[in-house]
């Protein structure tokens, strides 16, 4: 099966109706971590919501909540009491996507936010931590996994949970991104991300799908700390309007990139969600 190129004519349909209201456009929920580690979360949650989800809520421990109310408006603020506190949210269906991992820590209270997120099989991003998380594992972390999970792994990342498919990508020359990406995604049967200056995307089904950041396309601004946060969150943003995993995933690579284009250099990780309006407007929305 043949890669696509993901261009500006290959996007879903991003336009927003009049007779819509925010509820139409979901309900897009980031987890954050303790005290002092929220900002990642932060930008996930601006970035969601910048990208079109109708409300964003930022779930954080309880001891959290002043840190990140302090520093959110738009964005709404829940203290949640670990798992339990994340499954009386969830009682609520209109949370329909969920992102984890940004600036969530690597204790065990991680695994098990994301044995309740994916327990609830809502849209859901898993970024960072919520994939370190499981390096000592990762079929603890495949086996819990559904066709609507988006993996959004950068290098490092995507070794912990494939060294061997990293391995190969190291030491055969035929073996490729793309070749590594879809085989990952056949193992973990969820979509899979891997970032980079040619971001692969592939599908459980055998789609992949090359968003490419190279030649006049180029965006070195994005190697900065918190672009990925905000990755995560446009991805979990276009899953809470009801994109698919992999319409979502290839979209939100697009995005990231045409964002860090609009700002150029000097950019910063605050900046990209912001740059998000002007893309849309270049795109006729």
């Amino acid at each position: 099966m043949q890669s696509e190129t993901i261009t500006r004519d290959t996007l879903p349909d991003l336009a927003k109706r009049v007779d819509q209201h925010k509820y139409d456009h979901g309900h897009a929920v980031v987890l954050s971590g303790p005290p002092g580690q929220g900002g990642a979360a932060r930008l996930a949650a601006r970035a969601a919501l910048r990208v079109g989800a109708g409300l964003v809520t930022l779930g954080c421990p309880l001891r959290a909540v002043t840190e990140n109310a302090v520093q959110l408006t738009a964005i709404m603020i829940r203290g949640l009491d670990g798992t339990a506190g994340l499954a009386e949210m969830l009682e609520d269906e209109r949370y329909n996507a969920l992102c984890l991992g940004p600036g969530l820590g690597l204790g065990p209270a991680t695994g098990e936010l994301v044995r309740g997120a994916l327990k609830a099989r809502r849209g859901t991003v898993l970024d960072a931590d919520a994939l370190s998380r499981f390096q000592r594992e990762p079929q603890a972390l495949f086996d819990m996994l559904h066709d609507n999970c988006v993996l959004t792994p950068h290098g490092g990342e995507f070794r912990r949970l494939f060294p061997d498919l990293a391995g190969r990508m190291e030491n055969d020359d035929a073996f490729s991104r793309i070749d590594a990406a879809r085989e990952a995604a056949m193992r973990a049967g969820a979509v899979v991300l891997i970032k980079g200056a040619e971001t692969v995307i592939a599908a459980p089904d055998g789609r992949v799908a090359v968003n490419a950041a190279v030649d006049e396309r180029a965006a070195p601004w994005l190697a900065t700390a918190g672009a990925g946060d905000v990755l995560a969150g446009i991805v979990c943003g276009l899953m809470a309007r009801r994109l698919p995993a992999y319409d979502a995933a290839k979209a939100g690579a697009w995005l990231h990139v045409e964002a860090a284009r609009a700002f150029g250099p000097g950019l910063i990780a605050e900046d990209l969600p912001e740059m998000l309006p002007r893309v849309f407007r270049d795109l006729g929305l």
